[in-house]
Protein backbone atom coordinates (compact mmCIF):
# COMPACT_ATOMS: atom_id res chain seq x y z
CA UNK A 1 0.00 0.00 0.00
CA UNK A 2 0.96 3.26 -0.96
CA UNK A 3 1.61 5.66 1.87
CA UNK A 4 0.14 9.48 1.65
CA UNK A 5 2.78 11.60 0.34
CA UNK A 6 2.41 15.56 -0.81
CA UNK A 7 0.73 16.09 -3.71
CA UNK A 8 3.54 18.84 -4.87
CA UNK A 9 5.80 16.68 -5.00
CA UNK A 10 4.71 13.93 -7.88
CA UNK A 11 5.35 14.10 -11.43
CA UNK A 12 4.58 11.48 -14.01
CA UNK A 13 6.61 13.11 -17.10
CA UNK A 14 10.18 13.72 -17.67
CA UNK A 15 10.56 13.88 -21.64
CA UNK A 16 14.48 13.75 -21.10
CA UNK A 17 15.06 15.54 -17.77
CA UNK A 18 16.95 13.39 -15.05
CA UNK A 19 14.80 11.69 -13.26
CA UNK A 20 15.66 10.31 -9.45
CA UNK A 21 13.75 7.98 -7.38
CA UNK A 22 13.43 9.16 -3.54
CA UNK A 23 12.34 6.78 -0.58
CA UNK A 24 11.76 7.98 2.91
CA UNK A 25 8.69 6.96 4.85
CA UNK A 26 9.34 10.74 6.77
CA UNK A 27 6.72 13.01 5.18
CA UNK A 28 8.81 15.94 6.10
CA UNK A 29 12.09 14.62 4.81
CA UNK A 30 10.67 13.31 1.92
CA UNK A 31 9.14 16.61 0.75
CA UNK A 32 12.32 18.34 1.66
CA UNK A 33 14.64 16.48 -0.50
CA UNK A 34 12.08 16.16 -2.83
CA UNK A 35 11.08 19.69 -3.76
CA UNK A 36 15.19 20.42 -3.03
CA UNK A 37 15.74 18.21 -6.22
CA UNK A 38 13.02 19.65 -8.54
CA UNK A 39 14.23 22.93 -7.77
CA UNK A 40 17.75 21.81 -9.06
CA UNK A 41 16.15 20.68 -12.14
CA UNK A 42 15.13 16.95 -11.74
CA UNK A 43 12.34 15.18 -11.86
CA UNK A 44 11.03 13.40 -8.64
CA UNK A 45 9.48 10.33 -7.98
CA UNK A 46 8.82 10.42 -4.51
CA UNK A 47 8.22 7.11 -2.54
CA UNK A 48 7.20 6.03 1.56
CA UNK A 49 7.47 2.07 1.53
CA UNK A 50 9.54 -0.81 0.99
CA UNK A 51 7.40 -2.38 -1.19
CA UNK A 52 6.64 0.66 -3.44
CA UNK A 53 9.99 2.06 -3.16
CA UNK A 54 10.56 -1.51 -5.02
CA UNK A 55 7.80 -1.69 -7.65
CA UNK A 56 8.38 1.62 -9.07
CA UNK A 57 12.54 0.62 -9.33
CA UNK A 58 11.57 -2.22 -11.08
CA UNK A 59 9.29 -0.59 -13.52
CA UNK A 60 10.67 2.87 -13.76
CA UNK A 61 13.64 4.17 -15.05
CA UNK A 62 16.31 5.84 -13.08
CA UNK A 63 18.88 8.29 -13.20
CA UNK A 64 19.23 8.13 -9.07
CA UNK A 65 17.75 6.86 -6.18
CA UNK A 66 18.20 8.11 -2.43
CA UNK A 67 17.21 5.26 -0.05
CA UNK A 68 16.42 5.80 3.67
CA UNK A 69 16.67 2.41 5.22
CA UNK A 70 14.34 2.73 7.85
CA UNK A 71 11.28 1.83 6.17
CA UNK A 72 7.18 0.11 6.46
CA UNK A 73 7.54 -3.33 5.33
CA UNK A 74 10.71 -3.91 3.19
CA UNK A 75 13.57 -2.28 4.49
CA UNK A 76 15.77 -0.24 2.16
CA UNK A 77 18.69 -2.78 2.05
CA UNK A 78 16.36 -5.36 1.57
CA UNK A 79 14.96 -3.70 -1.41
CA UNK A 80 18.39 -2.27 -2.54
CA UNK A 81 19.73 -6.29 -2.33
CA UNK A 82 16.61 -7.14 -4.36
CA UNK A 83 17.51 -4.93 -7.03
CA UNK A 84 20.89 -5.54 -7.68
CA UNK A 85 19.85 -9.77 -8.21
CA UNK A 86 17.53 -8.52 -10.68
CA UNK A 87 20.43 -6.73 -12.56
CA UNK A 88 18.92 -3.09 -11.59
CA UNK A 89 22.02 -0.80 -12.01
CA UNK A 90 20.45 2.67 -10.75
CA UNK A 91 22.93 4.32 -8.72
CA UNK A 92 21.84 4.58 -4.90
CA UNK A 93 22.38 6.76 -2.08
CA UNK A 94 21.62 5.76 0.93
CA UNK A 95 20.28 8.21 3.50
CA UNK A 96 20.11 7.12 7.13
CA UNK A 97 20.33 7.99 10.55
CA UNK A 98 22.40 4.90 11.26
CA UNK A 99 25.98 6.34 11.50
CA UNK A 100 28.31 3.48 12.97
CA UNK A 101 31.21 2.38 10.08
CA UNK A 102 29.81 -1.27 10.03
CA UNK A 103 26.11 0.28 9.10
CA UNK A 104 27.98 2.54 6.22
CA UNK A 105 29.75 -1.03 4.96
CA UNK A 106 26.87 -3.27 4.83
CA UNK A 107 25.19 -0.46 3.30
CA UNK A 108 27.88 -0.22 0.59
CA UNK A 109 28.29 -4.38 0.77
CA UNK A 110 24.70 -4.99 -0.04
CA UNK A 111 24.54 -2.53 -3.06
CA UNK A 112 24.32 1.39 -2.31
CA UNK A 113 26.71 3.29 -4.40
CA UNK A 114 27.16 6.28 -1.45
CA UNK A 115 26.22 6.61 2.09
CA UNK A 116 24.77 9.97 3.45
CA UNK A 117 24.20 10.16 7.63
CA UNK A 118 21.26 12.00 9.13
CA UNK A 119 20.74 15.14 9.88
CA UNK A 120 22.68 16.09 6.52
CA UNK A 121 22.55 19.36 4.33
CA UNK A 122 21.24 19.16 1.11
CA UNK A 123 23.94 20.64 -0.97
CA UNK A 124 25.84 17.96 -0.09
CA UNK A 125 22.77 15.82 -1.08
CA UNK A 126 22.73 17.18 -4.64
CA UNK A 127 26.50 16.67 -4.63
CA UNK A 128 26.61 13.66 -4.26
CA UNK A 129 23.66 12.72 -6.70
CA UNK A 130 25.29 14.77 -9.25
CA UNK A 131 28.60 12.81 -8.61
CA UNK A 132 26.49 9.37 -8.79
CA UNK A 133 25.15 10.09 -11.96
CA UNK A 134 28.10 11.48 -13.51
CA UNK A 135 30.15 8.26 -12.59
CA UNK A 136 27.19 6.02 -13.89
CA UNK A 137 27.28 8.01 -16.90
CA UNK A 138 30.95 7.46 -17.57
CA UNK A 139 31.12 3.76 -16.89
CA UNK A 140 28.30 2.75 -18.99
CA UNK A 141 29.57 4.71 -22.22
CA UNK A 142 26.60 3.21 -23.76
CA UNK A 143 26.31 6.18 -26.22
CA UNK A 144 23.58 7.96 -25.11
CA UNK A 145 23.30 11.36 -25.61
CA UNK A 146 25.03 13.69 -22.38
CA UNK A 147 24.23 16.81 -24.72
CA UNK A 148 21.82 18.55 -26.55
CA UNK A 149 22.40 21.39 -29.40
CA UNK A 150 20.00 23.38 -31.44
CA UNK A 151 21.69 26.07 -33.75
CA UNK A 152 23.67 27.88 -31.62
CA UNK A 153 23.35 26.54 -28.45
CA UNK A 154 24.18 23.64 -26.83
CA UNK A 155 23.31 21.82 -23.33
CA UNK A 156 25.59 19.65 -21.30
CA UNK A 157 22.97 17.61 -19.20
CA UNK A 158 25.89 16.28 -16.79
CA UNK A 159 27.60 19.54 -15.84
CA UNK A 160 24.61 21.52 -16.74
CA UNK A 161 26.73 23.83 -18.76
CA UNK A 162 24.82 26.03 -21.60
CA UNK A 163 26.77 27.36 -24.15
CA UNK A 164 25.49 29.46 -27.08
CA UNK A 165 27.89 30.61 -30.31
CA UNK A 166 30.73 29.28 -27.86
CA UNK A 167 29.91 31.48 -24.78
CA UNK A 168 28.99 30.18 -21.46
CA UNK A 169 25.53 31.33 -20.10
CA UNK A 170 24.80 30.55 -16.31
CA UNK A 171 21.12 29.61 -15.87
CA UNK A 172 19.00 29.02 -12.89
CA UNK A 173 17.83 25.67 -12.14
CA UNK A 174 14.14 26.52 -13.88
CA UNK A 175 15.65 28.58 -16.60
CA UNK A 176 17.39 25.29 -17.30
CA UNK A 177 14.74 23.39 -17.21
CA UNK A 178 12.83 25.73 -19.50
CA UNK A 179 15.55 25.52 -21.79
CA UNK A 180 15.94 22.32 -22.36
CA UNK A 181 11.98 21.78 -23.00
CA UNK A 182 12.62 24.39 -25.48
CA UNK A 183 15.81 22.52 -27.15
CA UNK A 184 14.43 19.11 -26.76
CA UNK A 185 10.64 20.49 -28.73
CA UNK A 186 12.82 23.22 -31.67
CA UNK A 187 10.23 23.93 -33.61
CA UNK A 188 7.39 23.26 -31.89
CA UNK A 189 4.90 25.55 -30.16
CA UNK A 190 4.84 24.60 -26.56
CA UNK A 191 2.20 26.00 -24.73
CA UNK A 192 1.87 27.63 -21.71
CA UNK A 193 -0.22 24.81 -19.80
CA UNK A 194 2.91 22.37 -21.45
CA UNK A 195 5.36 24.70 -19.54
CA UNK A 196 4.08 25.07 -16.68
CA UNK A 197 3.57 21.44 -16.07
CA UNK A 198 7.33 20.16 -17.17
CA UNK A 199 9.03 23.29 -14.95
CA UNK A 200 6.31 23.33 -11.89
CA UNK A 201 4.55 20.51 -11.98
CA UNK A 202 1.56 21.77 -11.10
CA UNK A 203 -2.03 22.73 -13.38
CA UNK A 204 -1.75 25.74 -15.02
CA UNK A 205 -3.53 29.04 -14.00
CA UNK A 206 -4.49 31.20 -16.66
CA UNK A 207 -4.32 33.70 -13.68
CA UNK A 208 -0.76 34.13 -13.14
CA UNK A 209 2.17 35.01 -15.53
CA UNK A 210 4.86 32.62 -13.86
CA UNK A 211 5.37 31.70 -17.34
CA UNK A 212 5.74 34.79 -19.07
CA UNK A 213 8.58 36.16 -16.35
CA UNK A 214 10.89 32.68 -16.33
CA UNK A 215 10.54 33.23 -20.61
CA UNK A 216 11.48 36.46 -20.08
CA UNK A 217 14.22 35.93 -17.95
CA UNK A 218 15.63 33.49 -20.04
CA UNK A 219 15.14 35.83 -23.20
CA UNK A 220 17.81 38.34 -22.01
CA UNK A 221 20.24 35.42 -20.77
CA UNK A 222 20.41 33.41 -24.35
CA UNK A 223 19.33 35.99 -26.58
CA UNK A 224 20.37 39.66 -25.61
CA UNK A 225 23.36 40.69 -27.23
CA UNK A 226 23.11 37.37 -30.09
CA UNK A 227 21.32 37.65 -33.29
CA UNK A 228 18.88 36.33 -34.32
CA UNK A 229 16.51 35.67 -31.39
CA UNK A 230 16.39 32.16 -31.23
CA UNK A 231 12.81 32.08 -28.46
CA UNK A 232 10.11 33.24 -30.01
CA UNK A 233 6.13 33.97 -28.83
CA UNK A 234 3.48 32.87 -30.72
CA UNK A 235 0.48 35.15 -29.64
CA UNK A 236 -2.70 33.09 -28.02
CA UNK A 237 -0.54 29.94 -27.49
CA UNK A 238 3.05 29.84 -26.22
CA UNK A 239 6.82 29.62 -27.19
CA UNK A 240 8.41 28.23 -29.67
CA UNK A 241 12.47 27.98 -29.61
CA UNK A 242 13.69 28.17 -33.38
CA UNK A 243 17.22 26.87 -34.40
CA UNK A 244 18.63 28.93 -36.84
Amino acid sequence: MRHPIPDCIFETETDGIMRVLVVEDDEQILGFVCQGLREAGYAVDPAADGQTALDMAMEGVYDAAVFDLMLPGLDGLSVIERLRRQGVATPVLILSARQSIDDRVRGLQMGGDDYLTKPFAFAELLARVQALIRRAGDSRNTGAPSGLRAGPVSIDLLTREVRRAGQRIDLQPREFSLLEYLVRHAGQVMTKTLIMEHVWNYDFDPQTNVVDVLVHRLRKKIDHGFEPPLIHTVRGVGYVFKAY
